[in-house]
């Protein structure tokens, strides 16, 4: 009973050593792929901040009592439109003023036509004069303040009867069309122009793009960033998008030819944001480490690290090392 248990312990495996000492030499199998270069758009994703196109602060001239603001946060106004009236009783006085020194120069140019009154009377009244009108202008300015622009109110910082203290009264802003800027990188610089197409998404929407253009595009590259301002231009005709709200711009900067690999062959090396793929040369795999650009459905753009013509490993990568001999198989 002893001879059969030594005999079923030892050959409970069913491998004689001839087997075992075979699977010790086998060499790993491995499947491959011959990667070629592809026309890859290049496509860049930048987030962004609607801003309006232009935004003015409604302040007065000088600080005078809020008599009636007419318009509302949220509402509409046009270019030239009453939207703050002021204290105006400055403004009486200042129009009694002016009505008076136009009846006495109305006196003194009539005296100066038949040579009663000298010349240098007659020019001094005159200026006189000239002086009051621009300071009535200049009162009845700073006392029913206008809208500059067509646009939308979006901010009011006082009540009827508050007195006027620095900040702006109202702000109006620009949001046909509006704008938002973004850094992009050096590379794209002399592909970068004012035919480009955006597709813009915001949060608020969802997945809906809108269609926006580069409207600017700044000059100078930042030497720290190696970047460029550009501007992004919407039309906005239905004013569903809003100063402040979050968005993507994606610009599409042409094609260019990469190596495309498949997604089964790229590693993420752990602990770190490297990526490596193993190429298969003979009868040896190499550890080569790998820029990725855009993922491609089940492939990936491959920006350096793999030359066109390359034998990728796509599956059988577990149990590889660098420079280790490996079996191809179908």
């Amino acid at each position: 009973m002893a001879a059969v248990a030594l005999l079923s312990s030892c050959g409970g495996s069913g491998k004689t050593e001839q087997a075992v000492a075979a699977e010790a030499t086998a060499l790993p199998k491995v499947k491959v792929a011959t990667v070629n270069t592809e026309a890859v758009a290049q496509i860049e994703e930048f987030s962004t901040t609607v801003e309006a196109e232009v935004k003015n602060n409604i302040i007065p001239n000088s600080p005078l009592r809020i008599e009636k603001i007419l318009v509302e946060v949220g509402q509409s106004v046009r270019k030239g439109q009453k939207l703050v009236q002021l204290d105006a009783s400055s403004l009486n006085q200042l129009k009694l003023q002016y009505e008076n020194q136009l009846i006495d120069f109305k006196r003194i140019e009539e005296l100066y036509k038949v040579g009663g009154t000298s010349q240098s009377e007659y020019e001094n009244a005159k200026t006189q004069l000239e002086v009051s009108k621009k300071a009535l202008e200049s009162r009845l300015e700073n006392t029913v303040l206008l809208s500059p622009i067509d646009g939308v109110v979006s901010a009011r910082n006082y009540d009827n009867g508050d007195m006027y203290g620095g900040q702006p009264i109202l702000v109006v802003e620009q949001i046909q069309p509006v704008k938002m800027k973004i850094n992009i990188s050096e590379t794209y610089y002399a592909k970068t122009n004012k035919n480009l197409d955006v597709s813009l998404t915001f949060e608020a929407y969802g997945d809906k793009e809108f269609k926006g253009n580069i409207d600017i595009i700044y000059p100078t590259i930042s030497p720290a960033s190696h970047t460029f301002p550009v501007e992004i231009s919407l039309e906005n005709k239905d004013m569903k998008v809003r100063p402040g709200m979050y968005g993507k711009a994606t610009v599409n900067f042409g094609t260019k030819n990469h190596v495309v690999v498949p997604d089964q062959a790229v590693i993420k090396q752990a602990g770190s944001g490297d990526y490596f793929v193993y190429t298969y040369e003979n009868g040896k795999v190499y550890y080569n480490k790998v820029e990725l650009g855009r993922r491609l459905d089940n492939c990936y753009e491959v920006l350096s690290g793999i030359v066109p013509g390359s034998q990728v490993v796509v599956a059988g990568k577990e149990s590889l090392a660098n420079e280790i001999e490996v079996e191809v198989i179908e």
